[in-house]
């Protein structure tokens, strides 16, 4: 089923992202193991990685996805892939990236990656075969931010 395509031009100008505090901020409370992934987490570990950010990606158990859905009852979520979007549920079971949506600005706020895990381990996704407990690969920063240990999967 065809999603709406949206030009780089007009996700650019869509993409108001939180900062990685806000992020936080907004999820305390959740126990599903959440954490900040891709570039921010590179950021938020090295101020040689530098640069502007125009979303922010954090990532999640599958399962736990509920829980963070949970979190921001006031918003709405698009599953989105291969520069398209769908408005969730539809696709979601052949994309993992869900991002969230301000309703009356139609800003988008948080990339959500739902990947794949057994219990309280994770899963690469692109090789199942790499695995590591959630415990090791959350890192925190001083403010007690969740980072993945290597920026993204």
């Amino acid at each position: 089923m065809p999603g709406r395509w949206i030009p780089d031009e007009e996700l650019d100008e869509r993409w108001n992202s939180w900062s990685p505090v806000e992020v936080a901020e907004r999820l305390t409370g959740v126990t599903t193991p959440w954490c900040i992934a891709a570039g921010w987490a590179l950021e938020l570990f090295s101020a040689a990685a530098s640069r502007d950010h125009h979303d922010i990606e954090i990532t999640v158990p599958a399962e736990g996805f509920v829980e963070i859905a949970a979190a921001f009852p006031e918003f709405e979520w698009d599953i989105a892939g291969d520069g398209q979007v769908w408005p969730y549920p539809e696709m979601m079971s052949e994309y993992f990236q869900t991002w969230l949506r301000e309703p009356r600005s139609g800003e988008y706020k948080l990339d959500v990656f739902r990947e794949p895990h057994i219990g309280r381990q994770w899963l690469c996704r692109r090789d199942q075969s790499i695995t590591m407990p959630y415990d090791e690969l959350i890192l925190r920063t001083s403010d007690g931010i969740p980072c993945c240990r290597r920026g993204g999967f």
